[in-house]
């Protein structure tokens, strides 16, 4: 199978290049090769590759989002509704990769939302994303949405990528106390998503990994793993409330999410967010770095 997958070059879409890069024909393409907020030009290298199945994975920070709503747009929508479009006239099957920022954050544990559960974004990122969502099944019936979040993994300098690396050095760092939702090992996403392919059924996903935590839940339990006693972790842990790092962009406090999709056709829930922890701190520990 030809495989494009767009926003090659960040964290999801280097990974999925790994994954299906065996046994397949994967094209890669960065924002220099193509940009997908030119609906000419997404049209033109569409038509030109003649893929089987295109996987859009370019994304935009939270942040620039509500301080450029109109680029934002741009990628979240418009982009992602050029992509579907080319992708349903070259008959090729479209995946298109969302966000728990969709939802406001107002559940109460131990819950988690569904896709039966009502979007309603608190930010202009989320806002774009889920209108994003709604193009591309609108425009393109053999689309698949894939929410995630809190993803993780080499290849992303982000606070759950390298925390670990902090925790061994010594380094004190800022951990958000009054927020959680799923994490996701960016390595899980692949063999999912495949299985999820295989099955056919076209819809919205919710893939993360099984389990509810928050930044200090997810730090509490790195420290745990690099047997770290309770004084030494305290030390290097500054706890703080999400609204005292005034962010640009409002933050929902509480989107855990469970996929009832991948409930119907068969597929158990996705491995619980400390083992795939587990896994990436000893890959992360035997790779050398560069």
């Amino acid at each position: 199978m030809r495989i494009v997958i767009t926003g090659a070059n960040g964290l999801v879409g280097a990974a999925l290049q790994r994954f299906f890069s065996e046994g397949h024909d994967v094209i890669p393409l960065t924002r220099e090769l193509l940009d997908i907020t030119r609906e000419d030009q997404v049209r033109e290298v569409i038509a030109r590759l003649r893929p089987s199945l295109v996987i859009n994975c370019t994304a935009i920070g939270v942040d620039v989002c509500q301080t450029n709503p109109s680029l934002a747009r741009a990628v979240n929508v418009d982009g992602p509704l050029s992509l579907a479009a080319a992708s349903a006239d070259a008959r090729a099957d479209f995946v298109h990769f969302s966000t728990n920022y969709v939802f406001e954050g107002t559940l109460t544990p131990p819950n988690s939302y569904t896709i039966e559960d009502d979007a309603r974004p608190v930010n202009i990122y989320g806002a774009t994303k889920l209108e994003g969502e709604r193009a591309v099944a609108a425009r393109h019936p053999g689309s698949y949405i894939v929410r995630t979040s809190w993803v993780f993994g080499r290849g992303k300098d982000s606070f759950f990528s390298t925390l670990p690396q902090r925790l061994r050095s010594g380094t004190s760092t800022q951990v958000i106390r009054d927020m959680w939702a799923s994490t996701t090992y960016v390595e899980d996403l692949g063999p999912r998503l495949a299985e999820i392919l295989e099955h056919g059924a076209h819809g919205t996903y919710h893939l993360v990994n099984d389990g509810i935590c928050s930044y200090e839940d997810f730090a509490l339990e790195v420290a745990r793993r690099l047997q770290r006693r309770e004084p030494q972790t305290a030390l290097l842990l500054d706890l703080v409330d999400v609204d005292e790092l005034q962010r640009a962009a409002p933050r929902p406090r509480y989107t855990p999410m469970s996929c009832l999709l991948s409930s119907r056709i068969g597929l158990a829930p996705m491995r619980d967010w400390r083992d795939a922890l587990g896994e990436f701190m000893n890959d992360e520990a035997a790779t050398p770095t560069p």
